[in-house]
């Protein structure tokens, strides 16, 4: 039917007879000539029709947006002073000689270039249009080329591509588990999986040693930009690897791909940062390293203040007081401040305190704040000095507990950065290692995994397991890209009694790890391999690498963010007969009169 697609033709062809189809782009009627831009998956070529040919011209003339044409015509130069240089096929056109109407099209609930005026609500509805656009299509192309590279750098290290079941048992992941009613087990239901994870710690007790898949995965939890329901990540697996030898081999393979997609350069090596280090710095554990600004420990100096606000957090051993030097932030208005404040309230800040250094020779009459009522001259001092302020900055403070000021200076950090140009350009890869191992959850007064319960310990500190587990590091890995986590993992537990060491501090006890895991502790007793594995993100890396807003401008049928689908209204209501055949009654939530 075609013999060439729009965007591969060029001046090469000149002189060729060809056939392309594709959709009409746009029509114009130039006073007796139309000219028709014909569009197919690898771009655009102009058409011209002339009157020479009656029919063919009259069928030109009833061509609208998106109709589906096959075209019949000559290749020519395009005549002087009308060569787009935009288009690959810019230097030529099409003298059209034969026009077939696959199919007609309705006017298209939005036109192609003026998406943006348009709800996502709506593009979403209409995805399969939303999709012909050329920056749509060229982000899942960019998504094809990701998976191949990636399946082509681990074919090529021996590693086999494996499919997990899709129907499998609930787990604790940190997340809600999508449930599936079974017909054949009355009152029962099968789980969709968060993650592959202990079906790829079987397949290397299987002895398959190195796995991978590019999988699909569900999670039933609060959506947010770089969130779907459901969602898709390249999940690895290999024995006989420590974190280094795997660590090293991931590296290869993120820049392998970098160089393959996009035809830059990463670091080599990456750096590496500790998770304390890390929080300290930047109050993340994936700091975005393009944006230079860092956060500064002032607790010791704020612990025998009068003023509570500052002195409550650092003389608690949760607490942290922080400072965030902004260099020439003096030029901020009163309502940008305001602005920054309310956006650490997201966060859970209670307010946004500030110095401004308008001259630091001058002492306190050189700075500029409501707080310095409540702080003696040495703690400003001191301040000034550690922060390393200059004339013309501005230190904004967080105080508070230390997981809300790690969030909420971090978050301001970032978006500092942005707004005010200091963010570096390129890319900045970092690994972030020696996480905590666990967790305390003051809630429910137990230790939770930081990572999940299969991640092994250091093995220096198996003897301080159970003595003091707040200070145990884990196996643990994140690689971390412009403040975005691509990937993360952990050497697992190989030996069954440190697992249910585990699941014991964890509080899960031996019925419990039986009736959940007891597969697993089964086949730890049966020569388990030493093993080590992570998942990256694909979605997530491929929002990254196109310069994406959102994971579902790179996913051809994405969720809303209340986890709905526009174009076909999933969740629906089910049919009561096949309620009647798995044993299921739907009660709904009693309204409020």
């Amino acid at each position: 039917m075609r013999t060439h697609y729009c965007g591969h033709l060029n001046a090469s062809h000149i002189g060729q007879e060809v056939e392309i189809v594709g959709w009409a782009h746009r029509r114009r009627d130039h006073g007796g000539v139309i000219f028709i831009d014909l569009r197919d998956r690898e771009g655009l070529v102009q058409v011209v029709y002339d009157p020479d040919l009656p029919e063919v011209f009259a069928t030109a003339e009833q061509v609208r947006n998106e109709f589906v044409l096959r075209v019949r015509g000559l290749v020519r130069a395009r005549p002087e002073g009308t060569v787009n240089p935009e288009l690959p096929s810019g230097e030529i056109e099409i003298l059209g000689r034969g026009l077939e109407v696959l199919n007609r099209a309705e006017p298209p609930p939005f036109q192609l270039d003026e998406h943006e005026r348009v709800s996502e609500e709506v593009r979403l509805r209409y995805r399969y249009i939303d999709l012909r656009r050329p920056e749509m299509l060229n982000k899942i192309r960019l998504r094809s080329a990701v998976t191949r590279s990636l399946r082509h750098f681990l074919d090529g290290h021996g590693f086999l591509d494996i499919e997990t079941p899709m129907l499998t048992k609930a787990t604790p992941e940190g997340a809600r588990d999508y449930l599936v009613p079974s017909r054949t087990h009355p009152g029962h239901f099968y789980a969709l999986p968060q993650s592959p994870q202990l079906f790829k710690q079987l397949l290397m007790m299987s002895g398959m040693d190195r796995y991978y898949q590019v999988v699909r995965c569900f999670r039933d939890e609060d959506l947010r930009a770089d969130r779907q329901p459901e969602f898709t990540q390249l999940d690895i697996e290999t024995s006989f690897m420590n974190e280094e030898e795997l660590m090293e081999m991931m590296e290869a393979m993120i820049r392998e791909l970098v160089r393959d997609v996009l035809g830059e350069a990463l670091p080599d090596p990456f750096p590496r940062m500790s998770y304390e280090e890390a929080m300290r710095r930047f109050g993340s554990d994936r700091p975005d390293l393009r944006c230079p600004l860092e956060l500064v420990d002032v607790g010791d100096l704020m612990s025998g203040v009068e003023f509570k606000v500052f002195s409550g957090p650092a003389r608690d051993p949760n607490g942290r007081v922080a400072a965030l030097r902004l260099p020439n932030g003096c030029e901020l208005s009163r309502k940008e401040i305001d602005d920054y404040t309310k956006f650490v309230g997201i966060y859970g800040a209670r307010g946004l305190a500030y110095i401004k250094v308008n001259e630091l020779a001058g002492g306190r009459e050189g700075l500029q704040s409501p707080i310095l009522k409540f702080l003696p001259d040495e703690v400003v001092d001191a301040i000034m000095r550690r922060t390393g302020a200059r004339d013309g900055d501005l230190v904004f403070f967080g105080a508070d507990k230390a997981s809300v000021v790690n969030e909420a200076l971090g978050a301001l950090r970032v978006r500092l950065g942005e707004d005010r140009g200091l963010m570096a350009p390129g890319w900045h890869p970092l690994w972030v290692v020696d996480f905590p191992m666990f967790e305390w959850d003051e809630k429910s007064g137990r230790w939770n995994s930081l990572h999940h319960p299969f991640t092994s310990p250091k093995e220096e500190q198996l003897e301080r397991l159970e003595s003091d587990p707040a200070s145990c590091l884990s196996r643990a890995y994140d690689m971390v890209l412009n403040g975005t986590e691509l990937g993360g993992g952990s050497v697992r537990i190989h030996r069954v009694e440190v697992q249910q060491r585990v699941f014991k501090l964890l509080g899960i006890g031996e019925e419990e790890a039986q009736e959940k895991f007891g597969f697993l502790l089964d086949a730890l007793k049966y020569g388990c391999p030493p093993h080590a594995g992570l998942a990256f993100g694909l979605d997530r890396l491929v929002m990254l690498l196109t310069g994406a807003a959102s994971i579902r401008e790179v996913m051809a049928f994405p969720k809303t963010q209340t986890a709905a689908c526009p174009l076909t209204n999933a969740p629906s209501e089910a049919n009561p007969a096949q309620l009647r055949e798995l044993s299921i009654r739907v009660r709904r939530p009693q309204t409020e009169e």
